[in-house]
C-alpha cells in the first residue's frame, strides 16, 4: 500500500531570499532520488517558514521496484577455451557475481560476444533506502551561502535544530550533524515554543497552526495582504502595492501581526521614492497613501508575534525608522546644494572598469552614440538626447544614490526636474535604466529609448573589445540582459536601425582601449545579438526553426527580423505548408556546395523551365514593394504561387544533366529563386509541421 512521506527541517531563521529556491532544489533532488531508486510516487508538495523547510510526497511506494539486471564480463574467447571449458576468467567472473559457472550466458554486445549473468535485484524497503540517501541529499540543497556550526562536518543555510522524517507515520532513522530524526516538531519560537509529536501531514499542519505557525506560504501571503489592507482602510488609507515586499515578509514571519505607526510629517519634504525605499529596503515596512495616491507619514510593520504593548512596539519601529529618515534627509539636503549637471565632472573619479576607463569616459562615448542614433531616428531631438545623455549618470555622485543605490536614475530624474530641466530630459534620466529586469517596463519616450540603447551598446561593445565575454552561465557585467534590453527597445520603437552599423560605431568609439580586432569584435557582438534574438522569440512560443530560418537569411535589423518571424510563423500554420516546403527546400538544397551561375532564358529547352521563369518574374515583381515595406505576410502568400511550377520542374526536368551549359543555366534559374526566398528566410532550416 502506497504511503505519505513527510520531512521537516527545523533551523534557525533562514534568510527570506534563500527559501523558495531551496525548496525547489530539494523537490528536484528528491524526485530524482525516488526515480533513480525505483520508488514510485504521484506528487510532491513543499511548505516553508523562516524556521522550517517542509516537504511532502504522496502515494510513495513502500518498496523499491524489483529489476532484472545484466552484468557483462570477459569476452567469450577469453572465458572458454577451444573445447568449451571455462577458463579462470570465467570462473572468477562467476564467483564475483555469486553464481555458478554453468549459469553464465553468452550475449552479443558492441564489443562482440561476452559472457554475462542475469540476476533479479529485489526491491528494498523505502524507509531503508531513504535512511541512507536523505543525509546526503540534505547537503546538496542549493543555497547562496551555507555554514558550519559546532565543529560539525555538515553544512546548511543555518544551524539545524530538529528533523522530522516520517513514512506513513514511521520514523525514517538517520542523523544529520548532531541531529537525529524523530517525530517531534516545535511550535512558534516565542508564542508556543514547546515540542509535540506528529504522525502525519494533516495532523502536523493543524497542530502547528494551533501552536502559532502557518506553514503554507501562500496562505501567509494572503493573510498578510488582507490584514495590512484592512489596517490601512481602518484609517481611510491605502497601502502602496509592493508584491516583492509582500513576498519577502511572507518568509520573515511564521504568523503575521501587523501594526501601524507614523513618523514626523516634516520628513514628507523628501521625495516619495526616498521615503518608500527607506521603509521598504531597510525596515521591510509597507508605505501608506491617501485616497489621492499621495504618500502619508504612516507605515505598517508586520511583526512575527502578537504585541502585548502596541505602543512600546511602535516606539521601537518609529525610533529605527526616524534614524533612517534623518540620514536620508541629510543626504537629500546636501545633494540639493549642487545642481545635477555640475556633478558630471566628478564622474572622472569613478572607475567604470579598469580596462574601459572612468564613468565620465563611458558617458562621453554613449553620448556620441546616442546622438548618431538621434540623427537617424529623431533628428529634431539631437540636442535633447545629448543633454539627457550627459546628465543621466550624474546622480551616481549624489549622497542619496550612495546610500540607496537602487534609486539611481529615479533620484536623478527627480533632481533634474528640481533643477528646471525639461520634462523630456528628466524622464529620460529615469527611463534610460529600463528595462532593469526580465518583464520590466520599457522606456516610453524616444529620448530615454535612444539613451538606453546607446548606454547598453557601449557596455557590450566595450566588454567584447577587451575580451570580457560571457561564458556559460557567467555574465558578471549583465551583457545578455543589456542585449535583450536593446532588442526589446528597438522592437518597441518599431523603427528600422542598421544593427551592424550601430555595433560598428559603438566598437569604434572604444578607441585605443580595444585589445581585439575591430572586425572580430563586430562579428562576435552581432552573433551575440543574434543568439539573444533567437532565445527571446523561442521563449515566446515562436518555433525555433522559424526564428533560425529568419536570422540565418539575414540579421541586420531587429524590427525587420521580428516582422519576418511573425509572418513566417503564421504562414507555417497553413494546412498545405509541408507540401509547399518540399519544393522550396529542394530549390535551396540542390544549390548547396554549387558555385553561383547565371541564367539565360534563351537556353531554356523545356516548357516547365519557361513557365517557372515566367511565374518567378511575375511573383518577384509583385513581391518587391511588399518586401520593401515589410509586408512579409502578403509576400509569402505570393511566393506560394511558385509551388506548382517548382514541383513541375523537378518532376519533369533533370537539373543535374551532363551538359554543363544546360545544367548551369537550370541551376542559375534556381539560384534566382533561392535568392528571392532568402529575402525573408532560409527555408532549409524549416522543419515539418507533421505530428
Amino acid at each position: 500500500m502506497k504511503g505519505e512521506f513527510l520531512l521537516e527541517i527545523g533551523t534557525e531563521e533562514i534568510p527570506a531570499s534563500f527559501i523558495p529556491p531551496a525548496t525547489q532544489s530539494f523537490c528536484e533532488l528528491f524526485g530524482r532520488l525516488l526515480d533513480n531508486a525505483r520508488i514510485s510516487y504521484s506528487s510532491q508538495e513543499w511548505y516553508a517558514t523562516p524556521r522550517r523547510l517542509i516537504f511532502r510526497a504522496l502515494d510513495v511506494a513502500p518498496v523499491q521496484s524489483s529489476v532484472e539486471i545484466e552484468k557483462t564480463g570477459p569476452a567469450k574467447s577469453a572465458a572458454f577455451d577451444e573445447h568449451g571449458n571455462p577458463t579462470k576468467a570465467a570462473e572468477g567472473f562467476a564467483r564475483s557475481q555469486g553464481v555458478n559457472v554453468k549459469d553464465l550466458l553468452i550475449v552479443s554486445t558492441s564489443k562482440g560476444e561476452q559472457v554475462a549473468v542475469r540476476k533479479r535485484e529485489e526491491g528494498r524497503p523505502t524507509v531503508e533506502v531513504l535512511s541512507e540517501e536523505l543525509p546526503v541529499l540534505l547537503e546538496k540543497i542549493s543555497f547562496p551561502k551555507t555554514m558550519r556550526w559546532m565543529g560539525l562536518d555538515v553544512r546548511f543555510a543555518r544551524p539545524v535544530h530538529w528533523i522530522v522524517a516520517l513514512f506513513e507515520g514511521q520514523v525514517i532513522p538517520f542523523s544529520f550533524g548532531n541531529i537525529q530524526t524523530g517525530n517531534s516538531t516545535r511550535g512558534h519560537r516565542f508564542t508556543n515554543p514547546g515540542n509535540f509529536a506528529v504522525s502525519g501531514f494533516d495532523q502536523f499542519r493543524d497542530s502547528l497552526e494551533n501552536h502559532g505557525v502557518v506553514i503554507d506560504p501562500g496562505r501567509r501571503r494572503s493573510e498578510i495582504s488582507r490584514l495590512v489592507q484592512e489596517l490601512a482602510a481602518s484609517k481611510g488609507l491605502k497601502v502602496f502595492e509592493e508584491p516583492d515586499l509582500l513576498d519577502e515578509i511572507t518568509y520573515l514571519v511564521e504568523s503575521p501581526y501587523p501594526v501601524m505607526g507614523e513618523f514626523s510629517a516634516d520628513f514628507l519634504e523628501l521625495p516619495a521614492s526616498i521615503l518608500i525605499t527607506c521603509m521598504k529596503k531597510h525596515q521591510r515596512y509597507f508605505s501608506v497613501q491617501d485616497d489621492g495616491g499621495r504618500i502619508t507619514n504612516r507605515f505598517i510593520a508586520v511583526n512575527n508575534t502578537p504585541v502585548q504593548d502596541p505602543q512600546m512596539s511602535l516606539r521601537g519601529h518609529q525610533r529605527v525608522l526616524k534614524a533612517r529618515l534623518e540620514d536620508a534627509r541629510f543626504y537629500f539636503r546636501e545633494d540639493r546644494k549642487v545642481p545635477l549637471m555640475e556633478r558630471l565632472e566628478a564622474l572622472k573619479g569613478v572607475v567604470f572598469h579598469s580596462k574601459l576607463g572612468t564613468a565620465h569616459e563611458k558617458v562621453e562615448r554613449f553620448t556620441e552614440l546616442a546622438m548618431m542614433l538621434a540623427k537617424k531616428l529623431a533628428p529634431d531631438k539631437v540636442d535633447v538626447v545629448k543633454h539627457a545623455s550627459l546628465l543621466c549618470k550624474c546622480d551616481l555622485e549624489t549622497g542619496i544614490v550612495y546610500e540607496f543605490p537602487e534609486l539611481q536614475g529615479i533620484i536623478g530624474s527627480y533632481y533634474a526636474k528640481m533643477d528646471g530641466e525639461p520634462e523630456e530630459v528628466s524622464t529620460a534620466v529615469r527611463e534610460h535604466y529600463l528595462p532593469a529586469f526580465a518583464g520590466d517596463s520599457l522606456p516610453k519616450g524616444i529620448v530615454g529609448s535612444l539613451v538606453s540603447i546607446a548606454d547598453r551598446m557601449d557596455t557590450i561593445a566595450g566588454c567584447f573589445s577587451v575580451g570580457l565575454i560571457p561564458t556559460g552561465a557567467a555574465d558578471p557585467y549583465g551583457l545578455r540582459r543589456n542585449a535583450l534590453g536593446i532588442i526589446q527597445i528597438l522592437m518597441n520603437l518599431d523603427r528600422p536601425v542598421d544593427l551592424p552599423w550601430l555595433i560598428r560605431e559603438a566598437v569604434k568609439l572604444i578607441g585605443d582601449k580595444r585589445t581585439r580586432g575591430l572586425s572580430e569584435v563586430e562579428a562576435d557582438v552581432l552573433e551575440f545579438f543574434r543568439t539573444r534574438f533567437v532565445n527571446f522569440h523561442t521563449s515566446r512560443e515562436f518555433s525555433l526553426d522559424v526564428v533560425e530560418a529568419v536570422v540565418r537569411a539575414r540579421f541586420d535589423d531587429v524590427v525587420d527580423a521580428r516582422r519576418r518571424v511573425e509572418a513566417l510563423n503564421q504562414w507555417k500554420m497553413r494546412p498545405d505548408f509541408d507540401s509547399i516546403m518540399i519544393g522550396f527546400k529542394r530549390v535551396v538544397n540542390i544549390l548547396k556546395n554549387v558555385e553561383p551561375t547565371e541564367c539565360s532564358p534563351d537556353l531554356f529547352q523545356e516548357e516547365s523551365e519557361k513557365q517557372l521563369f515566367s511565374k518567378f518574374q511575375e511573383v518577384a515583381a509583385q513581391s518587391a514593394p511588399l518586401i520593401d515595406s515589410g509586408n512579409y505576410a502578403k509576400a509569402l502568400e505570393l511566393m506560394t504561387e511558385l509551388k506548382a511550377p517548382i514541383d513541375t520542374l523537378f518532376d519533369k526536368v533533370m537539373v543535374m544533366v551532363e551538359d554543363e551549359q544546360l545544367r548551369n543555366n537550370r541551376l542559375g534559374l534556381l539560384r534566382k529563386i533561392a535568392d528571392f526566398f532568402i529575402q525573408i528566410a532560409d527555408f532549409s532550416f524549416i522543419g515539418s509541421t507533421a505530428k
